[in-house]
């Protein structure tokens, strides 16, 4: 192009430890292993070619990568899958309907077996199918515990299942004291229940009955639109745990957790830069 030889010398700025330009002031984020600001990602059989390109890029902002449902169970790379995530420094969990049909099977100790086999570290503890007593529920938390990271979910799958918010705060506390290193409020993939109305808006009340009674790093809200995901930021600041996120949308996230999307961009001051 004519005349670029001329251009100027612009100053360069410094990078973060990610090789990253870090000359902009944005919201501060913990470097992993982080307690809050968690990244939770749903893997729905994501080819292990596309995966491991995903992390090159993305392993610094995921914490949990969690294998969706039972296709850990059918998935012949489900080994290798877990091996990626593992040396990219990504926890994988294994979803929680896959622990409830096990569990309605008597198969959980050879669920525990299986998964430690390949490498699982995490699982995930739920009653979304709602085959569970909560005296049940407690009790797989506090033996899992054992040998798992367990984050619990509370929360029914069904959009016809009525959501008590005294009745989600007892259940998520329960599972806290049982052991869970995690609680999660379900949402889903299409973020039509549990958390959300079944045309996808949030149960506002309900997030500030939780916000308002549990301790925010303990608490992973499943959040997979973006506009879930705005609606999350800017009520809570850009360390809310937010799970269940498309694994092509989690630099998307950051921007949005970062005030680098439109829908988060901090209002400047009006006064701001005059005399």
């Amino acid at each position: 192009m004519k005349g670029l030889e001329h251009r100027r010398a612009w100053p360069t700025g410094t990078v973060d430890s990610h090789g990253l330009p870090n000359f902009l002031t944005l919201p501060a984020r913990e470097e992993k292993p982080r307690r809050t600001g968690i990244t939770h990602v749903l893997d729905k059989g994501t080819p292990l070619p596309a995966l491991e390109a995903y992390l090159v890029s993305q392993a610094h902002l995921i914490d949990y990568l969690k294998i969706g449902w039972g296709t850990a169970y059918i998935d012949p790379t489900a080994k290798e899958r877990v091996a990626l995530c593992s040396a990219a420094g990504v926890d994988v969990c294994l979803g929680g309907t896959l622990l409830e049909v096990c569990a309605a099977q008597g198969k959980v100790a050879e669920l525990c077996g299986w998964a430690q086999s390949i490498g699982v570290d995490a699982v995930e503890v739920s009653n979304g199918l709602q085959f569970l007593t909560p005296d049940q529920k407690s009790g797989l938390i506090r033996s899992l515990s054992q040998d798992f990271t367990v984050l619990a979910e509370t929360g029914a799958k069904s959009q016809t299942a009525p959501v008590v918010a005294e009745e989600w705060l007892r259940e998520l506390e329960s599972d806290l004291d049982a052991g869970a290193t995690l609680a999660i409020t379900e949402g889903r993939e299409n973020g039509t229940v549990g958390l959300y109305g079944p045309d996808g808006c949030v149960r506002a009340d309900l997030v500030e009955a939780i916000v308002a009674r549990l301790p925010r790093e303990r608490v992973l809200f499943e959040a997979p639109k973006k506009a879930q995901q705005v609606w999350l930021v800017n009520r809570m600041g850009a360390q809310v745990n937010i799970g269940n996120v498309p694994l092509d949308e989690v630099l998307a996230l950051e921007t949005t957790r970062l005030g680098l999307r439109a829908d988060t961009v901090p209002v400047p001051d009006a006064g701001a830069g005059r005399e």
